[in-house]
């Protein structure tokens, strides 16, 4: 079970995680200082948390600086650090996670996050399509998957060339590899090189098979993968006072930030963001519990966010429950957030880990 750090700012309100765009002043009250993301990080290690996923994009704070400067206010939390193969080179990175890794005593795993909004991809300098930026991953994971096994290697992909390529000192313990997908490219890219598929919340009837595709993708090249789902969480002690919560967020979505937020997800082309789009439509509909798309299930959070864009509504027992299923589906591991990150963490920790257990 894993947290999240709103790099970005905080609030008891929703808005973008990583993005500058769509900028809501109401959900980022909290300002993403060191000192309230240790609060943050210190909340999640005390509540039972494993790691935390610390995002990255235009708008938020630079995840490897965050999460090194985290390390002396934690101590055995480890840190889910989102990056982009595109910006930095292979063996760079490989380097950076063996020094992360070393000098936190084994508390790296790394979320590779291969980019869907083309916009924020060129602002950074990167003009690749979908497909192509896929095929990059693939070339990169190689050379870091290497790397630390510690070989000394040459590759000439198409994106990714090295000579010598490897590292002086290998880690101990390679960290684990995460990366997300839902296209075609992104599956068999997590079926060669990566530890645990991600996906977003989406229903148990529409995520089931891509779990069962990937798994025998894997299989087909003689590997087993664990799986994660990203999930919010809006848990309290009965289901109304749940689903009133959830009224009250979706009453704090200006329609502004709803409009600006749906005309970037429809020039985006993530495959994932246009499923999650799917599931809401764009439309408040008539009240939160119009947008439950599966029991416990709430679309409402994808109106201002991108990226993971559901939440488990109900009470500890119905979220324990939700969580449950999923799990028997197969998943291994689950991301989970609420607003505001510090004190959910400590209610999910509190009353629904328990239950878990």
């Amino acid at each position: 079970m894993h947290w999240f750090l709103p790099t970005r700012g905080d609030s008891r309100d929703v808005g973008p995680a990583t993005t500058d765009r769509g900028h809501d002043a109401a959900a980022l009250r909290r300002r993403p200082t060191l000192d309230y993301l240790g609060a943050v990080a210190g909340a999640a290690e005390q509540a039972g948390f494993t790691a935390v996923l610390t995002p990255t994009g235009s708008g938020c704070e630079d995840a490897w600086v965050t999460c090194a400067a985290l390390l002396d206010r934690t101590q055995r939390l480890e840190f889910l650090v989102a990056f982009r193969p595109g910006f930095i080179l292979p063996t760079l990175a490989a380097q950076q996670a063996a020094t992360f890794q070393r000098l936190s005593g084994g508390r790296l795993r790394l979320n590779v996050v291969t980019g869907g909004d083309p916009v924020e991809q060129r602002a950074y300098g990167d003009f690749l399509d979908h497909d192509a930026r896929y095929a990059r991953t693939a070339e990169f994971l190689d050379v870091v998957r290497r790397s630390f096994a510690g070989e000394r290697f040459d590759l000439a992909g198409e994106h990714v060339r090295v000579e010598g390529a490897g590292l002086t000192t290998p880690p101990e313990t390679a960290p684990p590899i995460y990366l997300g997908g839902a296209s075609g490219p992104a599956e068999d890219v997590s079926a060669r090189y990566v530890d645990t598929y991600l996906t977003w919340g989406e229903p148990p009837a529409m995520v089931r098979g891509r779990l069962d595709r990937v798994r025998a993708k894997a299989a087909a090249v003689g590997r087993e993968l664990r799986f994660g789902i990203r999930l919010h969480v809006v848990s309290r002690d009965t289901p109304e006072e749940a689903w009133a919560e959830a009224d009250r967020m979706l009453a704090g979505m200006p329609a502004s930030a709803i409009a600006a937020t749906q005309e970037r997800f429809a020039r985006m082309d993530s495959v994932g963001q246009a499923r999650m789009t799917s599931l809401h439509g764009g439309s408040t509909g008539d009240g939160a519990r119009s947008l439950e798309v599966a029991p416990n299930l709430w679309a409402g959070i994808g109106l201002v966010r991108e990226g993971a864009a559901t939440a488990l509504v109900g009470s500890h027992e119905q979220v324990a429950e939700r969580i449950s299923e999923y799990a028997e589906l197969g998943f291994d591991e689950f991301v989970l957030s609420g607003y505001p990150h510090l004190e959910e963490a400590w209610r999910v920790g509190e009353e629904v880990l328990p239950l878990l257990r």
